[in-house]
């Protein structure tokens, strides 16, 4: 009787342990979602820090519902190296789909590295919203084979012809400046940009556009994005004497043109892209001497380009102590996908198409729209809407330390004249340009 009552116990005590374990609430459901980029960077880590604040804002909220049930949102990082090996890319996207089986990417940053990663999307029919990469040609592929590359959006930053003409509208702001404080009349340009694909229709455009504002090209100079001396650029640049040199830089290089710059103290603006001069941590980096560059940017401390911006901005910092990166708008990106998730009441990348076609939200970068089919060129589909009351992105320039917007500042013309936001100070010429004897 005691052995019958011992195994009844043993078998009572075995049903606690398994019971438990079978009878709890189901797994949950899940969104799964890929963030790929070079997570060793600042880049990749702006790409990682976005996602995560999606993820913990939409999941704390209790998540999405899906054809009546909760989900919920799960990331996985796929580290692509890509840009010091942009060529092995295409294989950390292709294992990430294939093993971890995400339904939606979002990531990418070097232009070389995410043609090759969007092929592979495509081949699987993936939903890959690019956060990086600025060259048109990426959306030009939906133009041109819609049926293949209809999975593909652009979620960061607007593409490098509307980059390059926010670019010019900044230089001319600039150039009236000086100007009007130094009594020239004609404004000499220096160009110097990262030799990277994504630079190249700038730098084609700005040498054909900026004499036809009436500025002098004085000449074009191509470094490597990751050169660590320009002095040999930037001692060419200084005989030509211009009034302001005008950049496009995504990688390290910016940290090292922007400290050789001012150490030797060359007496010219310097505006355009420094993706390096966007984090605070610049002005550790160059020593100080990277004082008064000007960059085109996505977010800084107090300006309010919609209500959501602040916030957003001011979570980064408590965070990280650091700004996002435009990197970071994976974080609008994701709320992109989940808003038409939400309308089609479904996960299928072909239903799901179409929808995000027709997105018409306000994110922390503006007010998010997509181009249709059958626009002129550089109005591609599946790319950002630019302008005035869509996304403009901010010219921003760094002060005796600080980092402060300086435009959009009302100076425009057509539908941007009068068009700021809150927060926009006036910019500041570099001591040395005002004290140098000009011809």
């Amino acid at each position: 009787m005691r052995k019958f009552m011992f195994a009844v116990l043993v078998s009572v005590l075995l049903i606690a342990l398994v019971v438990p374990a079978c009878a709890g609430p189901a797994a949950e459901n899940v969104i799964k979602i890929g963030v790929i980029g070079p997570m060793q960077n600042v880049e990749g880590e702006g790409h990682w820090w976005g996602a995560q604040h999606a993820e913990r804002e939409i999941n704390d909220a209790g998540g999405i519902t899906l054809n009546g049930e909760q989900y919920f949102i799960e990331l996985i990082q796929a580290d692509s190296n890509e840009i010091f090996e942009p060529a092995g890319a295409a294989a950390v996207m292709e294992r990430l789909i294939t093993v971890d089986e995400p339904d939606v990417i979002v990531g990418g940053f070097r232009t070389e590295a995410v043609f090759g990663m969007q092929e592979v999307a495509m081949d699987y029919h993936k939903l890959f919203i690019g956060c990086g990469a600025a060259t048109p040609d990426l959306c030009g592929k939906v133009a041109e084979d819609y049926d293949r590359y209809k999975y593909f959006f652009r979620g960061t930053p607007f593409n490098s012809i509307f980059l390059v003409q926010t670019d010019y509208m900044i230089l001319g702001t600039i150039g009236g400046i000086l100007k009007a404080t130094l009594g020239i009349d004609q404004i000499k340009v220096a160009i110097i940009a990262e030799k990277l694909v994504w630079a190249d229709p700038m730098v084609a455009s700005a040498e054909v556009t900026l004499p036809k504002l009436g500025m002098e090209v004085v000449g074009t100079w191509r470094p490597s994005d990751t050169a660590t001396d320009v002095t040999a650029e930037l001692s060419a640049i200084a005989e030509k004497e211009p009034h302001i040199i005008f950049t496009s830089f995504s990688g390290p290089v910016g940290i090292t043109y922007a400290r050789q710059w001012g150490e030797l103290e060359i007496p010219a603006c310097s505006s355009g892209i420094n993706v390096e001069a966007q984090k605070l941590g610049f002005w550790e980096a160059t020593g100080g001497f990277g004082n008064y560059d000007e960059t085109l940017n996505t977010y800084v401390r107090g300006v309010a380009i919609t209500d959501l911006t602040i916030p957003f901005v001011e979570s980064f910092y408590e965070e990280t102590g650091e700004l996002p990166t435009y990197c970071a708008d994976t974080y609008n990106a994701i709320l992109i996908y989940l808003d038409a998730v939400k309308k089609a009441q479904s996960l299928d990348p072909d239903v799901l198409v179409p929808y995000i076609e027709e997105t018409d939200i306000l994110c922390t970068s503006g007010r998010v729209k997509y181009y249709p089919m059958g626009l002129d060129f550089p109005a591609l589909p599946h790319d950002l809407m630019w302008g005035p009351g869509l996304v403009t992105s901010l010219g921003c320039q760094w002060q005796n330390g600080e980092l402060k917007a300086i435009w959009p500042c009302g100076m425009g013309t057509g539908d941007w004249e009068g068009y700021t936001y809150p927060g926009v100070v006036p910019y500041m010429i570099p001591p040395r340009v005002l004290e140098h004897e000009w011809k």
